[in-house]
C-alpha cells in the first residue's frame, strides 16, 4: 500500500501509540492529535521518539472541542483513526457535560474536519460495547465463577438494538451514529468499531478503565483492589495487535467495510470473569494471594458482554490471533519490567 498521510486522534494513548508505532514502521506519515490528559501519554510519546526518531511524526497538542485545530490537523489526510475522547463510565457520571463535549461534540468535529478538508479519508471510529446498554431482554444465568448468556452461545451481534445507558453510553453512542450517518449522507468512508476490552503493551490502567492492566499493576505493587459487584462479570478481551490487525483489514477491504458497524473483541474464545476467574491467574503470576474489598455494583455495569465477531470474519477475513493466556502473560511481563 502506498504511503498515506494519517491522523490519529488520541495518538499518545494506549491504542493510539501502538497504532502510531505500527504505521510509522510501515512508512506512513503520522499526525498525532492529543491533549495529553491521560496518564502515560508523555511516556508513550517518549517511546515513539526513541523507536522512530524525534522528528518522525507531527504532534498537535489540542482538545477535540478545538475545531480549528482539528481542521488544521485533517488537511489532506487519507485516513483518520478517531480514538480520542473520555473513556470511563464513572467519569461521565461525575461530569456529564465534559463527557459530552469530548465524545459527542469531539466526534462531530472530527467528522466535519474529515468531510471538509480530508482527501476522501477513511474514518475509523473507536466506539464501545456500552452502546448496547444493559442488554435488557437477554437472559443471563449465574454459574460458579461467571455469568453467561442463556441463549447467545457466540455473543452479541451488531443486530442487537442499541440502548444507551449512562452519559458515557449516550456520548459514545451519539458519535457512533453520527459516524455511521456520515457514510450515508455525505459518502464519507466511515467504519464504526464497537470495541470490547482491549489490552496490551503501553496500557497504563486505572481503576475505571483498563481493568486487566490495573489489576496487574495493583497486585504487583500490593495496592488495594476494590471489586464492584461480585467479580463474576464476564468480558471478552482483545490483544492490542489483534485490534490493529482489524483496523488494517478494514482499510484493505474498504469497499465492503465503508458505512459498516463491527463488534470488535476477543469473541467467545477469549472470555474471562473480571475477578472470580482472573484472580486465580493473577495470583499464579505474582506468586501470592490477593485480598480485595467488595463494593456495590456500579451504574450501567453489564453482567456479561461477549462480542459476536462473525461479521468481521465474513466481511474482512479477520479473527483474533492472540489467545487470552498468552496476551495476559505478555502484558504482565511488560508491566513487571516497567514498575
Amino acid at each position: 500500500m502506498k504511503k498515506a498521510r494519517i491522523l490519529i486522534t488520541g495518538g499518545a494513548g494506549f491504542i493510539g501509540s501502538n497504532l502510531a508505532h505500527y504505521l510509522l514502521n510501515k512508512g506512513h506519515e503520522v499526525i498525532i492529535f492529543d491533549n495529553l490528559s491521560r496518564s502515560g501519554c508523555e511516556l508513550n510519546l517518549a517511546w515513539l521518539r526513541e523507536k522512530h526518531g524525534s522528528e518522525s511524526f507531527q504532534m498537535i497538542i489540542a482538545n477535540l472541542t478545538d475545531f480549528d485545530a482539528l481542521i488544521k490537523a485533517s488537511e489532506g489526510v487519507h485516513r483518520i483513526y478517531h480514538l480520542a475522547g473520555q473513556v470511563a463510565v464513572t467519569t461521565s457520571i461525575q461530569n456529564p457535560r465534559q463527557d459530552f463535549l469530548e465524545n459527542a461534540l469531539g466526534t462531530f468535529n472530527a467528522l466535519e474536519a474529515a468531510r471538509l478538508v480530508g482527501d476522501d479519508p477513511i474514518f475509523i471510529y473507536s466506539s464501545t460495547n456500552k452502546v448496547y446498554g444493559k442488554l435488557q431482554g437477554i437472559n443471563v444465568i449465574e454459574k460458579a465463577t461467571r455469568y453467561q448468556y442463556e441463549n447467545l452461545p457466540l455473543g452479541v451481534s451488531e443486530t442487537q438494538p442499541i440502548d444507551f445507558h449512562s452519559p458515557y453510553g449516550c456520548s459514545k453512542g451519539a458519535g457512533d451514529q453520527y459516524t455511521r450517518d456520515y457514510a450515508r449522507i455525505y459518502g464519507l468512508r466511515t467504519i464504526v468499531a464497537r470495541q470490547s476490552c482491549i489490552y496490551g503493551y503501553r496500557q497504563f490502567g486505572v481503576e475505571d478503565q483498563g481493568w486487566l492492566a490495573w489489576f496487574i499493576i495493583a497486585a504487583l505493587k500490593r495496592n488495594p483492589i476494590t471489586i464492584y459487584g461480585n467479580g463474576k462479570q464476564v468480558r471478552d478481551v482483545l490483544y492490542i495487535t489483534d485490534l490493529i490487525d482489524f483496523y488494517e483489514a478494514a482499510v484493505n477491504n474498504i469497499e465492503v467495510a465503508s458505512g459498516q458497524i463491527y463488534n470488535v473483541g476477543g469473541g467467545i474464545e477469549n472470555t474471562i470473569s473480571i475477578w472470580a476467574e482472573f484472580s486465580k491467574l493473577l495470583e499464579e503470576l505474582v506468586g501470592h494471594s490477593i485480598q480485595v474489598d467488595l463494593a456495590d455494583w456500579r451504574s450501567g455495569d453489564q453482567l456479561v458482554f461477549i462480542s459476536d465477531i462473525r461479521k468481521a470474519e465474513r466481511d474482512l477475513g479477520w479473527r483474533p490471533k492472540i489467545i487470552l493466556r498468552d496476551g495476559i502473560d505478555r502484558l504482565y511481563k511488560w508491566i513487571k519490567e516497567l514498575i
